[in-house]
């Protein structure tokens, strides 16, 4: 039995924003209008294993409803449902998952103010609070409190989303509560964004070799990518031919960025290997880890490299059809990356026969809504595909059963661009910058109170103090978060940390994605952990119960004690232990997983509580 929205009909609207998408219905089976049901509709049913197997343009589909009304009404779900023949009740269940939709009526611009670990230290929940005082009711914008929207180097952040034909946003970062409702009352009259290069603070140096192109290049210049060096790697990778590139790969060391640090060749090959077909790649760029805003910075400043790495790695794996999930918070991100896509596509760079080598390969992007366990890997694959995005259970592996149950790779964007580099200069020249185990450079994301954030390019080894100098650390520190809120703090005199996967691991910490964030003693300390608790008790899927019933007992724990101002906290922090172990221990992905770090190592290590 399933879930059905009674007589609610699509608006023509509505019908318009799906159509636009799926193309008009071919049958009454399919949605058409009665006055358009021809003799054979009665006669037999048509399209409907065709519609089932694009099941993956559920949550497209959502995006257009969404992008276009501003909410997700009945009778556009079920629409979008009878076109692609998906139960009612769960594509409510997936329009229900993301933060960004919304299935109640709500204004048509909405201003998302970013809450999270860096806008909260300058100042974020004054800003939301003067918005909405400005605004009012009665003001046609909706203000909602946001988690990280990956502004971090100019927070605080909003991001204002205008629905319609076509949909408008506008980013106001630094946000000041006139700018905010400057963005949101009026996006296209809001100041542009600054160019990707202001947040490298190392734009133009020539030593650098993942950011070398972000500040010197035009992102909108296919020609300006050539004349860079652009798809040198490419014609090599070609020159090589598959194994080659995967043992380039391979001997260069390259661990992935995400946070596992698992082997890239080791991981092509074992995808290349697969008898199974056909092979997939996929880009996940759904970086919402608060603090992290590396791959927002590469897509915007060098899109060009993330298609040629990709086309690169798809070579290698046999793969001839590439996703790029982006996260929904990535306007300009978006932008770009389509533009460039769309020339790339144009100039035999992607499509049938690229640089006539007989190698044919796409990439289509997919975007996000606003959920932070996406940027696991099968929940991502399960979100592609039109479900929820719940993680898997593991085995079987993303290299045998990924994507469409196919073998699939999923690197972060990160992780692929340095595939450039590597056929460009070689496997050996790579390999001897950094470390013996951590080859390479790495891009670190430093906020908070430095004087220059932004995203950094050193080579691993570096120590955590070298970075925080190079950004400007501020007098009166009092703790750096590594590895955001899935990390662990450290405290000023453990700044000696070399900044390698097994340095921050001897030291008890975290390197995870390379965020790098700077608190000083103006930052009110459990009210961070605080935030912290709620950001993965909101995140969890809620899938197993250690994760949906720990985040909130961790959550309400921390309540207790900062309601008290710490004291008599012994209670509460030994159910913090107990609850944080079981989380450790049983949870299915890494979200519960981690969820205990930060709040463990503020505990044991800064002493939060005393």
């Amino acid at each position: 039995m399933d879930l059905h929205f009674g007589d609610s009909k699509p608006t023509d609207e509505e019908r318009a924003a799906v159509d636009a998408l799926l193309g008009p219905p071919e049958s009454s089976w399919e949605g058409a209008a009665r006055d358009e049901m021809r003799t054979e509709d009665l006669r037999w049913a048509r399209g409907g294993r065709r519609a089932r197997e694009r099941r993956d343009l559920l949550l497209p589909g959502l995006h257009a409803i969404n992008d276009r009304i501003g909410w997700i009404s009945d009778g556009a779900l079920g629409y979008l449902c009878r076109r692609l023949t998906v139960p009612p009740a769960e594509a409510y269940g997936v329009a229900t998952f993301y933060a960004l939709f919304s299935v109640r009526p709500r204004p048509a611009t909405v201003l998302h103010v970013c809450t999270d670990l860096a806008c909260a230290a300058a100042g974020a929940q004054e800003l939301g609070a003067g918005i909405e005082s400005r605004l009012g009711p009665g003001s046609g914008v909706s203000v909602a409190r946001s988690p990280c929207l990956g502004l971090c180097e100019r927070a605080p952040a909003a991001l204002a989303i205008r629905a319609g034909d076509p949909v408008r946003t506008a980013v106001s970062a630094p946000a000041t509560v006139a700018a905010a409702v400057l963005a949101a009352t009026a996006p296209d009259s809001a100041p542009e964004e600054p160019p990707a290069a202001l947040a490298v603070p190392q734009a133009g140096d020539p030593s650098l070799l993942l950011l070398r192109r972000v500040g010197v290049v035009d992102p909108a210049s296919l020609d300006d990518y050539r004349a860079h060096d652009g798809y040198a790697a490419l014609r090599r990778a070609f020159a090589l031919g598959p194994a080659g590139v995967i043992r380039e790969v391979t001997d260069s060391g390259l661990v992935g960025r995400g946070g596992a640090a698992f082997p890239t060749g080791r991981k092509w090959q074992a995808t290349a290997s697969q008898p199974d077909r056909p092979h997939y790649l996929v880009c996940n760029a759904d970086e919402s880890e608060p603090g992290t805003f590396k791959d927002r910075v590469i897509m915007e400043g060098d899109p060009y490299a993330l298609i040629e790495a990709m086309t690169i790695a798809a070579y290698a794996i046999g793969a001839h059809r590439g996703f790029l999930y982006l996260r929904g918070e990535y306007p300009r991100a978006l932008r770009r990356l389509e533009h460039a896509v769309a020339q790339a596509r144009a100039r035999g760079f992607l499509g049938d026969d690229i640089l006539g080598q007989g190698f044919a390969f796409d990439i289509e992007i997919r975007r996000g809504a606003g959920a932070y366990i996406c940027g696991e890997e099968t929940a991502l694959f399960n979100s592609v595909e039109g479900y929820r995005g719940e993680p898997r259970a593991k085995p079987p592996f993303p290299v045998e059963k990924g994507l469409f149950g196919k073998p699939t790779v999923e690197n972060n964007v990160e992780t692929l661009v340095n595939v450039v580099p590597i056929l460009t200069m070689g496997a050996p020249a790579y390999a001897a910058l950094g470390t013996g185990t951590s080859t390479g450079p790495k891009l670190f994301c430093v906020s908070g109170s430095v004087a220059r954030p932004g995203v950094y390019e050193l080579p691993f080894g570096a120590t955590l103090g070298e970075l925080l100098t190079l950004a400007g650390v501020r007098d009166g520190l009092r703790a750096v978060l590594l590895g955001g809120a899935a990390g662990g703090f450290v405290r000023p005199d453990e700044l000696g940390i070399p900044l390698t996967f097994e340095g921050t691991r001897e030291a008890g910490t975290t390197l995870g994605s390379g965020v790098v964030l700077a608190f000083d003693d103006t930052v009110p300390l459990p009210r961070l952990l605080l935030r912290i608790a709620e950001f993965f008790r909101d995140e969890s899927c809620g899938q197993c119960v250690p994760c949906r019933v720990g985040t909130v007992r961790q959550e309400e724990a921390l309540h207790r004690i900062v309601a008290r101002t710490g004291a008599d906290a012994a209670g509460d922090i030994a159910l913090l232990r107990e609850v944080g172990r079981a989380m450790r221990d049983a949870s299915i992905c890494g979200l519960g997983q981690t969820a205990w770090n930060a709040v463990e190592s503020a505990i044991d290590r800064l002493g939060a509580y005393e």
